[in-house]
């Protein structure tokens, strides 16, 4: 590596042995002054050879190239985000070996301590996953990078996971926004998608005429949409999971038959509702003020076909399957829209109950009569001797 003089500039040129142990050379221009180039020679030296005397900016771009192709881009995206303007405007110009617990938690100090102009703070959950993403850089340091400590989990976390009310809609109140909806054939179409199949938002929003047959009256979910950086962007589902075919009710393939109808020529591999999220949401404010139900969120259309089928009596598993959820998931997080499985489950173990009380008291009748009648053969003998 070199450091030149390039006009009123300078100028770096950087030689190294790649890991197929091909040579290679980079360059930067540009530098100011000679201390710049030499310090960016220095810092390229260091992540070359994975020594922590780097900057905690330097060490990010190494967790970023070790990182980005293993997470979903949206994944990374929203990773990133939060890295470069909640974590790098603090740490990106300290060595990172030399970061400790007490830097952490002034930095901690410094995020409960933001309020906005309109005096809004940061909520427990998000100040939760800022926490996380400075902690998830130091753990692989330590664990791959050969840094002592992770100095964020020394320090402690901070906020919390906020458990938000879950809200649904009944099926008399779906109905009421509905039947509002009708004026915007998109919207109208959409919204009974999302209610009736409990599919998530980015899997609707990545449908396709070729993920339909209506014969079998069958809808193979195996895609997601994010628009990100104004790009249209399609991923794997959310999770393995989530892979999945799902059995749709006769009206609602009729419907969509009806929609694909009204899209002159779209293709088979062409979205079927070019829309974001956020046209839902404005969706969801004017239809719901207009069918006088409450608010709630799109994702919480997930919750009320969840709940529909609940109250319908399917089990836990089969309503795991049908939304792309663990049944252990489906149990915990909507045990309380199982009252009336929990008052089946009491009346059972009561009738089981009485039925092995009352068979213990006939076994018990029974030997007591035999018991009586042998006394009585005794008695009735030794009067005869």
């Amino acid at each position: 590596m070199a450091v030149y003089k390039d006009g009123d500039k300078w100028r770096v040129i950087y030689r190294y042995t790649n890991y197929k142990g091909e040579r290679k050379q980079t360059q930067k221009r540009g530098f100011a002054t000679k201390r710049e180039a030499q310090a960016w020679e220095r810092e390229v030296m260091l992540k070359s050879e994975s020594k922590l005397d780097m900057t905690f900016a330097s060490f990010f771009e190494i967790y970023e190239a070790d990182k980005k192709k293993r997470v979903k881009e949206n994944t990374w995206e929203s990773k990133s985000h939060i890295i470069r303007t909640k974590i790098l405007p603090y740490f990106g110009e300290r060595k990172i070996a030399e970061i400790e617990p007490k830097d952490v938690i002034a930095w901690q100090n410094e995020l409960l301590a933001y309020k906005g102009e309109n005096g809004e703070v940061y909520s427990p959950t998000y100040l939760k996953t800022i926490h996380s993403q400075l902690s998830a850089i130091f753990n692989h340091a330590v664990r791959y990078y050969h840094l002592p400590s992770n100095p964020a989990q020394r320090a402690g976390t901070m906020g919390s996971e906020e458990h938000k009310e879950m809200l649904f809609w009944t099926k008399e109140e779906y109905l009421k926004f509905a039947d509002v909806m009708m004026d915007k054939p998109v919207s109208y179409y959409a919204f009974e998608m999302l209610y009736w199949t409990g599919i998530r938002c980015g899997e609707l929003l990545a449908l396709t005429p070729k993920d339909f047959n209506f014969e079998r009256q069958e809808l193979t979910i195996n895609k997601s949409y994010q628009r990100l950086n104004g790009r249209d962007v399609i991923t794997t589902p959310k999770t393995k999971k989530s892979n999945r075919t799902i059995k749709m009710p006769k009206f609602l393939c009729e419907e969509m038959q009806e929609y694909i109808g009204m899209l002159y020529e779209i293709g088979e591999d062409e979205r079927l509702f070019q829309i974001t999220k956020s046209y839902l949401h404005h969706e969801m404010d004017r239809g719901a003020k207009a069918a006088g139900v409450k608010r709630i969120r799109i994702h919480d259309l997930r919750h009320s076909a969840i709940s529909l089928l609940i109250e319908m009596g399917f089990s836990a598993l089969a309503i795991a399957e049908r939304v792309g959820h663990e049944s252990i998931d489906i149990t915990y997080r909507y045990a309380h829209l199982f009252p009336t499985k929990q008052t089946e489950m009491a009346d059972k173990l009561w009738r089981e109950w009485k039925e092995t009380k009352h068979g213990q008291e006939l076994r018990l009748q029974g030997q007591m009569e035999k018991q009586d009648s042998s006394v009585s053969g005794i008695r009735g003998r030794s009067k005869a001797d």
